[in-house]
C-alpha cells in the first residue's frame, strides 16, 4: 500500500528538497512574507478589533477574496514577515470568532483548514483558514478537471466512485454511470466525452449522488463544484481525448495511472498533451489493493525530472501534503501524487479533500475582461431533442448568453453564419437563465440550422464574423520522424476544430525537424472554420506533434 512505501524511497519526493515549493505546513521555523498579491493574508491576532479596525479588515478580505475568485487562505497567528508566533488557546478562539465575523458581514463561510502547535511549553498554536464566498453572480465557484489515463487505468471507476458515493465492487460496477454508450458497458472503455460533477457545502462536506440527489440539487446546495471530464483512454480515440482538451479548456487534469499497470504509451502520450497545453495537472496511482505502488511511483518520478517536463513530484501522505499540494498547484511546477484504491476507498478522503481547496483556475481580472468581450459559444456537441429542437453543447469562450439572446452560427459551408435565437439555457442538467465566460453549457436554439455541425461557434451580431480556409501560425515541432514539408497533411486541433489540415508553405526554409520553430501556412481540407489571431494550435498525425499560435486569418471573400 501507498503508505508502506520505504522511507528512503520518500526521500526522493521530500518538497523540502526543491525551491519550487512554497511549503505552508507549519512546520518550518517561519513562512515566506505575506505576498502582496494574491488571495493569502497573514494575521497575527484578530481580538476585539475597534469598528474602524473592523471596517479595513472587512475592506481587506473582500480584496483578498477577489483576488482568489472566491477563495482566500487566512494564515492565524503568523506575523507579515513569515515568523510564525502563533497564539494562545484564549486568543485563538477569539481571533477565529472575530474572522466568521467578517466573513458573515461578506456573506462568507469559514473553514479551518488544519492547526499547528508551535510552542509546546505554552501551547501557542496557528491555524490555517478557508474563506469561501460565492459571487454574487454565481450559484458556485466551478472547476473543470479533465481526466486522462491509459484504457484500464481506472479512470470512470474512480469518478463513478467520487461522484455516486460508493465503493467499486472489483468488477467495474462504479464505472456503469459514467457511461453514455452500449457499446461502452459491453467493453468496459470510454469511447465518449462525459461529464459528472462533485459538490462541496459550506464547510467543506461532500455533496454528491449518494444522498439520492438529483444533479440540480447538488448544484443549488454546493458552494464549490467540480465538473470532471471523463476522457477515453485508448489509442484509437485519441482524436476524441483532444478534441476534450483542447475543445473545453480544463483548468487542471488528473493523469491516472494504473498501480498495476504502471507508466504505459498512452499515459505518456496524455502527459505530454498536458505539457504541451501548459494545463496544471496531479497525478492518481489507482488499484493499489492489487499491487504496492511503489515501482509504479519510481517510475512516475522519472518520467516527471526527465528533460522536458522538469516537476517536482510530490507524494500526498496527510493533511498536510494536501494542502501543501493544493496551495502550490498553480504558482509553481509542483505535481501531486495521490495513491488510491475504489475498492477499499484507501487514499479517497486525501483527493476529495485535495479537490476542496483546489484554486479556481481563471482569475477574477481575467474573467470580467473575457465577460465584456463579444460573447463567442464553441459548440462541442449537437442534438436534436423530440419537442424541443436544435440543442448545442459546448462552451462560452467570451461574454455572457441569457435567454433571448440573439446570436449568429456557422461558417457553413461558403463561409457565412445564420441568425439564430437561444430559447433556453441548461448547465449541469439544470435550467438556468445565464452563462458567463469560461462555463460550459447545452443552448436551445429557436430553429433548424441546415448542416449543424461540431467545430461551428455562436457568436454575437456585433463581431461580423468569417469563415476560412487558410490561415498562417508559428509552430514548434515536439516530434517527427523525418522532415516535414509544404503538402504535409495533418489532423488540426484548434479550441473545438478538428479537421484535417495541409501545409500550404513554410517560411523561410524548405522543412522542418523535431524542435524547429516556423511561420506555416495551413489551409483547410473539408471545409471553413472560424478562427482568429492568437488561438492555440495543435497538430498530429500518427507520431508526430506540433504546437503553435495562429498569427494571421485570411477570410472567405463574402
Amino acid at each position: 500500500m501507498c503508505t508502506k512505501v520505504p522511507m528512503d524511497f520518500l526521500g526522493l519526493f521530500d518538497p523540502a528538497n526543491s525551491d519550487e515549493v512554497v511549503d505552508r505546513s507549519g512546520t518550518a521555523d517561519q513562512l515566506p512574507p505575506e505576498p502582496q498579491v494574491g488571495n493569502v493574508e497573514y494575521k497575527l491576532k484578530l481580538v476585539n478589533p475597534s469598528k474602524q479596525r473592523f471596517e479595513h479588515l472587512v475592506t481587506q478580505m473582500k480584496w483578498r477574496l477577489r483576488e482568489g475568485q472566491g477563495e482566500a487562505i487566512y494564515e492565524i497567528g503568523v506575523e507579515d514577515s513569515g515568523v510564525l508566533t502563533g497564539l494562545s488557546e484564549q486568543e485563538m478562539t477569539a481571533s477565529l470568532q472575530t474572522l466568521r465575523q467578517m466573513a458573515f458581514k461578506l456573506g462568507a463561510t469559514t473553514t479551518v483548514l488544519r492547526e499547528r502547535t508551535v510552542d509546546n511549553d505554552n501551547g501557542y498554536r496557528i491555524s490555517e483558514v478557508l474563506v469561501r464566498k460565492v459571487p454574487d453572480d454565481q450559484h458556485n465557484i466551478e472547476v473543470r478537471v479533465a481526466v486522462l489515463g491509459s484504457a484500464d487505468a481506472g479512470k470512470s471507476t474512480l469518478l463513478g466512485v467520487l461522484t455516486q458515493g460508493q465503493l467499486d465492487n472489483g468488477r467495474g460496477r462504479a464505472r456503469l454511470n459514467m457511461f453514455r454508450h452500449l457499446h461502452e458497458v459491453q467493453s468496459g472503455r470510454t469511447s465518449s466525452i462525459s461529464h459528472e460533477i462533485l459538490g462541496f457545502g459550506s464547510q467543506g462536506q461532500i455533496i454528491n449522488y449518494s444522498e439520492l440527489m438529483t444533479a440540480e440539487e447538488i448544484c443549488e446546495n454546493s458552494t464549490k463544484l467540480i465538473t470532471f471530464i471523463d476522457l477515453a483512454g485508448h489509442r484509437k480515440y485519441l482524436r476524441t481525448t483532444v478534441l476534450g482538451l483542447t475543445g473545453y479548456s480544463p483548468h487542471y487534469i488528473m493523469l491516472v495511472v494504473s498501480g498495476s499497470a504502471g507508466i504505459v504509451g498512452m499515459t505518456r502520450e496524455h502527459l505530454t498533451l498536458a505539457i504541451a497545453l501548459d494545463v496544471p495537472f496531479f497525478i492518481t496511482v489507482t488499484k493499489i489493493d492489487l499491487a504496492p505502488p511503489a515501482d509504479t511511483l519510481i517510475a512516475i518520478e522519472k518520467v516527471l525530472k526527465a528533460a522536458g517536463c522538469r516537476k517536482v513530484p510530490l507524494i500526498v501522505q496527510n493533511d498536510d501534503d494536501v494542502i501543501t499540494a493544493g496551495s502550490n498547484q498553480l504558482a509553481s511546477n509542483v505535481v501531486p501524487i495521490f495513491c488510491v484504491s475504489s475498492v477499499t476507498g484507501e487514499g479517497l478522503e486525501l483527493i476529495t479533500k485535495f479537490l476542496h481547496v483546489l484554486p479556481p483556475g481563471v482569475g477574477v481580472k481575467e474573467k470580467e475582461r473575457l465577460e465584456q468581450e463579444p460573447c463567442e459559444f464553441q459548440i462541442d456537441e449537437t442534438f436534436r431533442v423530440p419537442e424541443v429542437g436544435t440543442v448545442v453543447g459546448g462552451l462560452l469562450t467570451r461574454g455572457v448568453v441569457t435567454e433571448g439572446t440573439q446570436l449568429v452560427i456557422g461558417p457553413m459551408n461558403d463561409g457565412s453564419f445564420m441568425p439564430v435565437k437561444v430559447q433556453s439555457i441548461h448547465r449541469n442538467k439544470a435550467p438556468c437563465r445565464m452563462v458567463r465566460a469560461s462555463q460550459s453549457a447545452s443552448l436551445c436554439l429557436d430553429q433548424t440550422v441546415p448542416g449543424l455541425r461540431t467545430g461551428m461557434v455562436l457568436q454575437s451580431l456585433d463581431c461580423s464574423p468569417a469563415g476560412c480556409l487558410f490561415f498562417q501560425a508559428t509552430v514548434c515541432v515536439l516530434f517527427h520522424a523525418t522532415t516535414i514539408y509544404a503538402g504535409f497533411q495533418t489532423t488540426v486541433h484548434i479550441g473545438n476544430i478538428r479537421q484535417t489540415a495541409v501545409i500550404e508553405g513554410i517560411m523561410a526554409c524548405g522543412g522542418i525537424h523535431t524542435n524547429d520553430r516556423a511561420s506555416v501556412l495551413f489551409r483547410f481540407v473539408r471545409h471553413p472554420e472560424c478562427v482568429r489571431v492568437g488561438m492555440r494550435l495543435l497538430f498530429r498525425e500518427g507520431c508526430t506533434k506540433g504546437i503553435g499560435k495562429i498569427t494571421q486569418v485570411f477570410p472567405m471573400q463574402k
